[in-house]
């Protein structure tokens, strides 16, 4: 963290810059979302929003893009960003069929799951060969093709933004800071497609900022943009593309099932705790 004064007021002008262009690009593509159609190409324009107000900001700064940590890093970091939030998507739809607030997903059910992927056609398959196969595919070929949009993200939030939010806050305060900005930007669709909008803007901020205390940690930890992206992709795929299939819906517990939902938020909220203890101790 900075301590001279004129260089803590330019990291802050560098941020709101930042902030200005990250709004000023993004904002087109939600106008588009909210009310023309919720297209995936809107979608993946939104998420090179931060990454392209972080290139124009550097070169206003007159930086180069290549002093941006675009380095691989330690592999340990790269794998624990990837079976980290396996493992809390995992969770989360665990205690969900635990506490009855959604059943496991029947023969059927994960029959139709298999066809949806195009599983058939290459002989019958049982619906524990088609789990297993589909659990694979998905957890590696669509966390790929999410990392081409995460990419656009993670470049711009924790490549760029969080390094110059720890030239002037403590680990805790990037953490924070950098998460109520990250969620934030998402609320024109929280606005939009919430049904029960006041319990899902707590629900997702309660995600977010939990997410953003672990990311922040491995990226400090890595000195690379890429545990994020990895992170933020498997993230998106487990519990939006992975375990939902796997679970069938009662009727009244909606609230706690999905990204919005109050089980995810629990679950990363406790996440978050134990990362924000570590770095603590850790004297991050």
């Amino acid at each position: 963290m900075l301590k001279n004064l004129s260089e803590r007021r330019e990291a802050w002008k560098t941020i709101f810059i930042f902030l200005a262009l990250v709004v000023a690009l993004t904002s087109p593509f939600h106008y588009a979302i909210v009310k023309l159609y919720p297209s995936r190409i809107y979608v993946g324009a939104i998420m090179w929003c931060p990454a392209i107000a972080a290139f124009i900001t550097m070169k206003i700064k007159g930086r180069k893009i290549s002093s941006l940590n675009w380095n691989w890093g330690n592999w340990k970091y790269i794998r624990l960003s990837y079976f980290v939030p396996a493992l809390y998507g995992i969770i989360t739809y665990a205690l969900i069929w635990i506490f009855g607030f959604g059943n496991l997903a029947n023969e059927e059910t994960i029959i139709d799951w298999g066809m949806e992927l195009g599983l058939f056609g290459i002989g019958t398959l049982n619906p524990t060969s088609i789990t297993i196969i589909a659990i694979i595919l998905v957890g590696t070929v669509e966390v790929v093709r999410a990392s081409a949009t995460t990419l656009g993200e993670e470049i711009g939030w924790r490549g760029f933004f969080i390094y110059e939010l720890r030239k002037v806050l403590s680990y805790t305060g990037v953490s924070i800071f950098s998460g109520i900005i990250w969620a934030a930007w998402h609320w024109p669709l929280l606005v939009y497609y919430s049904n029960n909008m006041l319990l899902e803007f707590i629900t997702f901020f309660t995600v977010i900022i939990s997410m953003s205390f672990i990311m922040t940690y491995y990226t400090f930890k890595s000195k690379s943009l890429w545990p994020a992206v990895i992170f933020h992709a498997v993230s998106n795929v487990y519990i939006q593309k992975i375990m939902p299939p796997l679970t069938m819906k009662i009727e009244g517990t909606e609230e706690w099932l999905g990204e919005n939902g109050i089980m995810f938020a629990i679950v990363t909220f406790v996440f978050g705790i134990y990362f924000w203890r570590k770095a603590i101790k850790e004297k991050m």
